[in-house]
């Protein structure tokens, strides 16, 4: 028998992306065509989290987060910067942004214009998934129903304008990022997915004869853990729940409109700051997991960076990653083969397990009215879920190299020299601010007026947000204007923290804390009071709610609001809730501006109050927050949650800390 089947071509690989962009359009747009030249097939563009949320640069909340974890597109000028001599009419583009969704593909779409692009040939995405910002990710803006409205919008606006483009992209990525088991991540994307087309039907956004070509560009995008033969299983039982859905729900018929299409980041959670070459392996063994069954492929695959848990990588550590997917693309045998596991028992009992626990959280998810009337329930579930995944590593149930196993290491070259990560000029922001100002004081003024009029009155009226955005696109309206306009119709929204019933599940030591919290608090005259914050628009809160779990489960007497406070904000709560203790989580890389900042205040308001800081932090910024008055710096090695809680004992006065 021949190694290799004789009768068929090899597969076409997959799109290789890496997901970029950091400090300004000139900047992106410079390692874009970097990356397009050395064989990356199509971009996947991250925005800064002023964009993402809705606010100009120089707004407060933007203090410190311009150009950090994407890049800063304030109007159409950035657009047309990020773009310069990439011909968009030729890129398959996806875009990561979701409140701000609308407003992005209007400036996208006016710059390919502009370029003279037939926008009927767009290609590419916009994440556009909401519920899972409201449950993980935190760059929710407006309240769910109008936010569904504006998925809708964009879905019936591509349908008819650019009907290549994937509307919505919905993202179960984030959810194993905020601890979902497989199940669940499963079930709660595809509740979304079912309470968008649900809203899409219901809203008449199309006729009844289109819809199945709408359904049809739906996509997903996932995230494939360590377990990659699990993860495979995951992906094969997405296509079938998928299937059914399409066919028993919606009456799709046709096979094409019922392809479960998606892409892939694979794992960042599991990537470690200890021993961070051993990252490689670990992106490595999660790509075989979404190329290895030819039914259950993804359709793009964009890889972490080996050092993303130390900071943002340079073009070289992308460059490293991309090399894995051509290596795998081109030089195996992979691509020359039918399904692999088609007919394997061990695969197809997982698959079903998997299928079986998926539907029971859907058929509670459905019984609870659908996936927005249960966004405080999946959010309590994730912090759980997460919870005991921590549990299991701090008690060694689960093993993870480097960190609670094998952890004696020779010291890495690869972290030498200039440590291994790239830096954001802090006169980014200032520089951003300025162009900003130039592009208002350029641009007319009256038009502006006008255009922003017309997108509040579409807004207002129910009328489709997408021709009277991307008039704002032309006109020169800004993402903070946009923004203000349509929060000004539709409200804004403060999703749950989910932090009020989860359990700890840290049976181990935590009587010992108990009684040490007890003990301080006795002193105290009252119960050791710690105020949580999270300053900034930096929407990862994982590390902010199990900490605020596991304090709580102590004995404190925990405040944790939630994500986005300005500094000023997070000073007048400590003031007002007497807190002996303060927490900032910040993972955005914005760390010595904001919490310089709430340094500052509290020295001003006299006050003395402690403060901890966790996030991905340079053992140099460590150093300047310590030499700020931070008492204690944690980063992604400091998992052992009970040693934290001794620290936080200890910085009150109580007998027992942590060595």
């Amino acid at each position: 028998m021949s190694d290799r089947p004789s009768d068929r071509a090899a597969d076409r690989p997959w799109l290789f992306r890496t997901y970029a962009g950091h400090s300004t359009a000139a900047a992106s747009n410079a390692l874009y065509r970097g990356n397009l030249e050395k064989g990356q097939t199509g971009l996947s563009v991250a925005f800064d989290l002023p964009t993402q949320t809705g606010y100009d640069s120089d707004h407060v909340l933007a203090r410190g987060e311009v150009g950090k974890v994407g890049v800063p597109i304030s109007h159409l000028g950035d657009m047309r910067a990020l773009f310069d001599q990439i011909p968009i009419e030729e890129m398959n583009t996806s875009m990561t942004i979701n409140a701000t969704a609308a407003w992005l593909l209007a400036l996208y779409v006016a710059a390919a214009e502009e370029q003279g692009a037939d926008v009927s040939k767009l290609t590419g995405t916009v994440q556009n998934d909401i519920i899972k910002e409201y449950l993980s990710r935190g760059t929710y803006v407006f309240p769910p129903e109008p936010s569904l409205r504006l998925i809708s919008d964009i879905a019936a606006w591509t349908y008819a304008n650019a009907p290549k483009w994937n509307p919505m992209n919905v993202c179960s990525y984030h959810l194993q990022e905020a601890g979902a088991t497989p199940a669940q991540e499963l079930a709660f994307a595809l509740a979304t997915a079912i309470a968008v087309l649900d809203t899409v039907k219901a809203r008449k956004a199309v006729s009844d004869e289109d819809f199945p070509k709408v359904v049809g560009r739906v996509s997903f995008f996932v995230n494939a853990g360590i377990r990659f033969v699990t993860e495979m299983c995951k992906m094969r039982a997405f296509c079938d729940l998928w299937d059914e859905i399409c066919r028993e729900r919606y009456g799709v018929e046709e096979a094409r409109y019922r392809r479960f299409r998606y892409g892939v980041q694979v794992n960042s959670l599991g990537l470690t700051e200890q021993q961070p070459e051993n990252n490689v392996y670990r992106i490595l063994l999660e790509t075989l997991a979404v190329t290895l069954s030819k039914r259950a492929r993804a359709r793009a695959v964009q890889l972490p960076a080996w050092n993303e848990a130390l900071g943002l990588p340079r073009p070289w550590d992308q460059q490293w990653s991309l090399r894995m997917q051509q290596i795998l693309a081109y030089e195996t045998d992979l691509l020359e083969f039918d399904d692999l596991f088609d007919g394997n028992p061990a695969v197809e009992a997982k698959v079903e397990a998997l299928k079986a626990g998926a539907r029971d959280e859907l058929a509670t998810i459905d019984g609870m009215g659908g996936a927005v009337a249960c966004i405080d329930y999946m959010k309590a579930a994730l912090v759980d879920a997460n919870t005991a995944r921590l549990g299991r590593i701090e008690r060694g149930e689960t093993t993870v190299v480097g960190v609670n196993r094998y952890e004696t290491t020779e010291a890495s070259p690869l972290t030498a020299g200039e440590g291994g990560v790239l830096t954001v000029d802090p006169a980014v922001e200032a520089e951003q601010i300025a162009r900003l100002a130039d592009w208002r004081a350029a641009r007319d003024d009256a038009a502006v007026r006008a255009a922003l009029a017309e997108l509040r009155a579409a807004a207002r009226e129910g009328r489709n947000i997408m021709p009277p955005s991307i008039a704002c696109a032309k006109a020169g309206v800004t993402t903070g204007e946009w923004g203000f306009a349509i929060r000004a119709e539709f409200g804004e929204y403060r999703a749950p923290t989910g932090v009020g019933k989860a359990v700890s599940n840290a049976a181990e030591g935590l009587e010992e804390i108990r009684e040490a919290v007890a003990a301080a608090s006795a002193r105290l005259g009252g119960r050791l009071k710690f105020v949580v914050g999270k300053p900034g628009l930096d929407g990862h809160s994982n590390g902010a709610e199990q900490i605020a779990v596991r304090a709580r489960d102590s004995g404190m007497d925990v405040t944790y609001e939630g994500i986005r406070m300005t500094p000023e904000e997070i000073v007048a709560r400590a003031e007002a809730e007497g807190a002996h203790v303060i927490g900032l989580s910040i993972l955005s890389g914005s760390h010595l501006p904001l919490i310089g900042e709430v340094m500052s205040r509290l020295r001003e308001a006299g006050r003395a109050t402690p403060v901890v800081v966790g996030g991905i932090i340079p053992e140099e910024d460590a150093a300047a927050l310590r030499q700020m008055g931070v008492a204690r710096v944690y980063t992604p090695k400091d998992f052992d949650l009970n040693r934290i809680m001794f620290d936080i004992v200890g910085l009150v006065g109580g007998e027992k800390a942590a060595a």
